[in-house]
């Protein structure tokens, strides 16, 4: 599942690297180690090697290692800087500050800009939209018809899309988030802020459900 070796993520971070890290990101020195006691019960919730993997990954977030989504894989790949398979103690803490409540909305904006652009073009094409559409609505149990879907991605495109060319570039979505706000909502996540192990949800510091044991 990875080239990286996890012999330096068996162990607690050394104080001079968690502070480095409380440095260069949103996250206070005391949030970092925090969020160190979250990355090990995640990344030993099933093949206990000190990263984490797609499917703990997909796990933590929808208490289910086996169930597809498009929009989990996305931000795995995402958060997966070093793009080796598996994500590192450095890159979780890098990556899920975009959530922090503290982080600007100008790196939230391009964030959810990059999550969008499924090809990595650096444009948002009709059916990269509606393909993170549908698995959106999917997470969220809502049912629409097929109709209805293409109505909400022509609508939004529509009005995105302001030069005309068929494309979403990143200021056009700029101007997007700007009249709604909604498409950042998850963009945020409030017990990252003066977090501790408490504060999290309890479904991120308890997975188990059994069908880890699978692997």
């Amino acid at each position: 599942m990875g080239c990286a070796s996890s012999k330096q993520f068996k162990r607690a971070p050394r104080h001079e690297d968690a502070a480095l890290l409380a440095k260069e990101t949103t996250f206070s020195l005391d949030e970092v180690k925090a969020l160190y006691e979250l990355f090990e019960k995640i990344s030993y919730s099933i093949f206990k090697d000190g990263l984490i993997h797609k499917e703990e990954f997909q796990l933590a977030l929808f208490r289910n290692s086996n169930r597809k989504n498009l929009f989990a894989d996305r931000i795995f790949d995402l958060f997966d800087l070093k793009r080796n398979g598996v994500i590192e103690f450095d890159e979780f803490v890098r990556s899920l500050q975009i959530f922090h409540p503290d982080t600007p909305m100008a790196d939230k904006i391009a964030f959810a800009f990059r999550l969008y652009d499924l090809r990595g073009t650096g444009r948002i094409e009709r059916e990269e939209l509606k393909e993170m559409v549908l698995a959106i609505l999917s997470e969220s149990d809502l049912l629409l018809s097929d109709d209805a879907v293409e109505q909400m991605v022509d609508q939004t495109f529509t009005e995105a899309d302001l030069n005309g060319d068929g494309r979403i570039d990143p200021d056009e979505w700029k101007a997007l988030t700007s009249t709604n706000p909604a498409l950042l909502k998850y963009m945020t996540l409030p017990y990252l802020k003066d977090m501790t192990m408490s504060s999290f949800p309890s479904f991120i510091l308890y997975p188990r459900t059994g069908d880890e044991e699978l692997y």
